[in-house]
């Protein structure tokens, strides 16, 4: 590993402004110095911010999902500058940074970078792995190119437009071709200040025969607002691993827009875990635009209380031969919800595709509910798609079972969970990801 550096960057204003506005985004980007190519994608992505519509309960992607109690003005647009840079690391964050070997990793608070471990071998082979603040500094022509222009859109939908307009951390990876990283890239977000928003980013460029794992843990944002984003550029041949692990404190408003452009003959595999938030709407599309491409979308939540947690996926296949598996198990307590929507779209031309879709639900208490509704839109004619779905409670059964073999009721019902949580588990490729969700399983369910 590299030298670790306490990073001591810090914004040249000293105050976020109090409301939603241009004047913000504009003291945002005067803020980080950025120069005026960037100030002006900001300040377009306002104005499609602006001129897009709430979400209203007559769509049908938010039909399940209402924005109750949810208002704007409720949040600072975005948090304050960490005074002189220098936050510690906290034992928690530590703690994650211990769980899991990884080749480098980037810890943000709100959005000063707190934290950066980068061995210089990365950099020797051209792997550049930064925060997305330095990288517009540093590599202007990388994000012109990529950023938000292909993958997502600042006007996907209302809160990518925001994302656009206010983003303030982010991680930038680049994989030069035919260049394979072993070992994870680990980015921690501690989202500490309450009630602001933020706009978390992921933008991960794999060239032709790259190979890369990224992390994602997402934490904190007490009372706040995450609007995230992540794009996935997989050039041909190229190898991707990404999980992104979000585990925000139950007060928090997450919405989250993530999308992969897959190329022909790379390989990918999403893992996509939800234990925190107040309310989670996730989109995550994976798009097949090349011949051959393979594609895994593997997800677990685990909603306890009060929690909403909605996630909307798009199988999206434009080339033939190509392959995609979904596979999204949840585990529901006390009054949670969870809904599931899933599309396996098939273009004409897409022929020789082979695609699956599962989601199954375990519902642990009589006040939880699961709703999930997959479907298949298919225009080609050679193809083998199928999808289901479960919805099931702890058979008492099953329970006796393993207390007649001296556990307790809860020790019996853990099992069972973690048996069910095991399924997606046995597809995640890296031994350290594995083991660092084992440990987040096995807390999520004791607690």
């Amino acid at each position: 590993m590299g030298v670790l550096v306490q990073d001591s960057t810090t914004e040249k204003t000293p105050e976020a402004l109090s409301a939603f506005s241009e004047e913000s985004v504009r003291a945002l980007s005067a803020a980080r110095q950025e120069p005026e190519w960037m100030l002006n994608f900001r300040l377009d992505a306002w104005r499609q911010f602006q001129a897009l519509p709430w979400p209203q309960p007559t769509d049908e992607a938010w039909r399940r999902t209402r924005l109750t109690g949810f208002k704007l003005e409720n949040f600072q647009p975005y948090a304050r500058p960490s005074g002189n840079g220098a936050a510690s690391v906290s034992p928690q964050i530590q703690n994650e940074l211990d769980e899991m070997d990884s080749a480098a990793s980037l810890v943000f608070q709100d959005s000063a970078v707190i934290y950066r471990d980068v061995s210089e071998d990365l950099a020797g082979k051209g792997v550049i792995f930064t925060d997305l603040q330095q990288a517009v500094q540093q590599h202007p022509e990388l994000i012109q190119k990529y950023f938000m222009t292909e993958v997502v859109r600042p006007d996907r939908n209302k809160f990518t437009a925001l994302h656009a307009a206010l983003w303030d951390s982010g991680t930038f990876i680049y994989v030069p071709k035919n260049t394979r990283v072993e070992l994870p890239l680990q980015v921690i977000l501690n989202q500490a200040s309450g009630k602001v928003g933020s706009y978390h980013h992921t933008l991960l460029v794999a060239e032709e025969g790259a190979e890369v794992t990224v992390v994602d843990d997402l934490l904190g944002g007490k009372d706040g607002l995450q609007s995230s984003v992540v794009e996935l550029h997989l050039g041909d041949n190229s190898v991707v691993r990404y999980m992104n692990l979000q585990d925000f404190d139950h007060s928090t408003w997450n919405f989250l827009t993530g999308r992969a452009a897959m190329g022909r003959n790379s390989d990918l595999r999403w893992i996509q875990v939800s234990w925190g938030s107040r309310l989670t709407k996730a989109f995550l599309d994976v798009d097949l635009m090349g011949e051959g491409g393979h594609a895994e979308l593997l997800g677990i939540y685990f909603p306890t209380g009060r929690q909403h947690i909605d996630h909307q996926t798009l199988q999206l296949h434009r080339a033939p031969n190509c392959f995609s598996d979904l596979l999204f198990n949840g585990a529901l307590k006390d009054k949670a919800r969870s809904v599931y929507m899933g599309i396996i779209r098939v273009l004409p031309g897409a022929q020789k595709t082979d695609a699956y879709q599962r989601n199954g639900n375990l519902i642990l208490d009589e006040g939880a509910r699961a709703d999930s509704i997959p479907g298949l839109e298919i225009e080609a004619d050679d193809v083998r798609c199928t999808h289901g779905a479960t919805a099931a409670q702890v058979e008492d059964e099953y329970v006796f079972y393993l207390m007649a073999r001296g556990l307790t009721r809860p020790q019996a019902e853990r099992m069972i969970v973690q048996g069910f949580f095991q399924a997606v588990l046995d597809r995640v490729p890296v031994e350290s990801v594995v083991t660092k969700l084992e440990r987040v399983i096995e807390r999520k369910i004791g607690g």
